[in-house]
C-alpha cells in the first residue's frame, strides 16, 4: 500500500488553497512555484480537484483557484478518494488471482480480512479529518491528529 504522488501533491495543492487568504485564490503558476510542480501537471490536479467539487477557479486576468466549499466540509478521506481511490476495494483480488483465473482462496480468504480491516480503519481515520484541520503548520495538525488517536473510542469495531 502506498499513496501515489498524485494523492500527496493533489492534498497539497488543496491545502495551500485552503491557506490562501485573498478572493482571486491561487493560480496554477503559483501553485507551480510554491510546491515545485510543473504547471502541466499542476493543472491536472486542479482539474481533478475542480471535477470532483472541491475547488471553483476565479475568472480574469489575475484569476485562480478557490474553495467551493468551507474547509471544515471538506473531509479527507473524500479528497484522497478523488485523486487516486482507495487501498483496497472490491476489485482487488480479481486483479490479484494469480497465475488461474479465478483466485484460490476467492472462498475463504484470511489476507482479505485484513485488507478489509486495513481500509475500514483508514477510512473511519480519514473521516473524523477535515481539510480545515490540515490547513494549519505542521506542529498543529500533528497536535490535532495526536489527540484524535488518543480519543478513546478510537475506531469501533465491525464491517
Amino acid at each position: 500500500m502506498k499513496i501515489t504522488a498524485q494523492e500527496e501533491f493533489g492534498l497539497r495543492i488543496l491545502i495551500r488553497i485552503a491557506g490562501c487568504q485573498t478572493m482571486e485564490g491561487m493560480s496554477i503558476p503559483q501553485l507551480s512555484k510554491t510546491e515545485g510542480l510543473s504547471s502541466h501537471y499542476v493543472a491536472k490536479l486542479t482539474r481533478m480537484l475542480r471535477m470532483a467539487g472541491f475547488i471553483n477557479s476565479t475568472p480574469g486576468y489575475k484569476g485562480g483557484y478557490v474553495l467551493a466549499k468551507p474547509a471544515k466540509q471538506i473531509c479527507i478521506r473524500e479528497v484522497l478518494k478523488a485523486l487516486g481511490g482507495v487501498l483496497y476495494d472490491q476489485d482487488f483480488c480479481g486483479l490479484h488471482a494469480g497465475g488461474l483465473n479465478l483466485c484460490t482462496n476467492s472462498v475463504d480468504c484470511s489476507a482479505r480480512s485484513l485488507w478489509k480491516m486495513i481500509q475500514f480503519t483508514v477510512d473511519q481515520l480519514l473521516d473524523k479529518i477535515t481539510l480545515h484541520d490540515m490547513a494549519n503548520s505542521e506542529k498543529e495538525s500533528t497536535k490535532f491528529l495526536r489527540q484524535l488517536l488518543e480519543q478513546k473510542n478510537e475506531f469501533p469495531m465491525g464491517a
